[in-house]
């Protein structure tokens, strides 16, 4: 009889990675708005004179109650027996993933929002998605269709085009809305960092179980953060880190945004294409800015729709790749039955 986790991972793998993708590109797509908001809302209950929900606080506490979230989930995985199945191969890109995604992109982004507004932040961090399609065609061969390339590449040019045609609301002409600053440095960074990380997950990591994947992500990219700020900021920097007013809110934050999102994320990931996995990450500004619209009031400029129309057309464009991938591999499944059906008939193998 299989135990509740096997069951679980039974039922998992009979839904297509691409709905677990969507799935989580509403959380990841809000994250942003929902920081700001939370740090806005600290702003108000100043503990010792610091916000105790500062973003380094926000980073530290929620990968720490995120990280007794996980544990608490994926404790049956934590075996012996689990460890040596794992290769050291797979334990180097635990640690790289974890430094890269766990670490530095999350530290470099949640500055840049310190720095400059959600939308640049949003905006800049869809140059992940075309980054790792690329570096998956290079170093793992990954095979697109012309329908998959066209998509990613209108929806990449609609980010584009949210950047450049950034507007005066007044004249409605092209003015140095988006400057590249500090923030855009780090926003870009992080994007990166993000897509090196993907690339190693694809490689090496497919098989290590998700739970044992997530942990050792989430506890040693929070060790390490904690470390790199602690030597660049000082501990004067994690002013309120003990308040219970931060501690309550983190730990919903830490269980939606960083376990939920996280793994919904991953597991769609380990049953998609890379191609799909960024054309369905290229919505998530779309989802960015209605959420900074809904949570911090920040109006969608003249850009951001046209910008959001294009985005929209490639992700149309990209369905149809998917769609046709799709068809092609039954096609493929069921000539190759009809086949071994036919190679039986033939040996006799039907009477036996």
């Amino acid at each position: 009889m299989l135990t509740f986790p096997q069951q679980l991972t039974k039922l998992t793998s009979r839904i297509p990675g691409y709905i677990y993708l969507w799935l989580a590109i509403p959380i990841f797509g809000s994250s942003s708005a929902l920081t700001r908001k939370i740090t806005e809302i600290g702003a108000e209950h100043f503990v010792g004179g610091h916000n105790p929900i500062s973003y380094c606080n926000v980073l530290f506490t929620g990968n720490l109650c995120a990280l007794l979230v996980l544990i608490a989930i994926h404790r049956h995985q934590w075996s012996r027996n689990t460890w040596r199945q794992i290769s050291g191969r797979e334990w180097f890109g635990l640690v790289v993933v974890a430094i890269l995604s766990g670490a530095l992109a999350p530290g470099l982004i949640f500055q840049a929002l310190s720095l400059t507004p959600v939308t640049n932040v949003l905006l800049l961090g869809r140059l992940e998605p075309p980054l790792t399609l690329a570096l998956s065609i290079w170093l793992l061969r990954e095979r697109l269709n012309r329908w998959e390339v066209l998509g990613s590449i209108v929806a990449f040019t609609g980010v584009v085009l949210t950047i450049v045609l950034q507007t005066d609301r007044s004249h409605m002409t092209p003015v140095a809305g988006f400057q590249v600053g500090l923030g855009e440095l780090m926003a870009v960074s992080g994007a990166i960092c993000l897509s090196i990380a993907t690339i190693v997950a694809k490689k090496h990591l497919t098989h290590v179980p998700l739970g044992i994947h997530n942990t050792v992500r989430t506890g040693l990219g929070t060790i390490v953060y904690f470390g790199l700020a602690l030597w660049m900021y000082g501990f004067d920097h994690f002013m309120g880190v003990l308040s219970p007013f931060l501690w309550q809110w983190m730990l919903l934050y830490g269980t939606v945004i960083v376990v939920i999102g996280q793994s919904l994320w991953n597991i769609g990931f380990r049953n998609s294409s890379i191609a799909t996995a960024s054309l369905v990450g290229s919505f998530a500004p779309i989802m960015g800015i209605l959420a900074a619209y809904l949570i911090l009031g920040e109006v969608p400029t003249q850009a951001q729709y046209i910008g959001g129309m294009v985005i929209l057309l490639g992700l149309f464009l990209g369905q149809v790749g998917i769609n046709t991938r799709t068809e092609r591999l039954k096609s493929i499944r069921v000539s190759s039955m009809e086949t071994e059906q036919e190679i039986e008939a033939k040996m006799g193998f039907r009477g036996i």
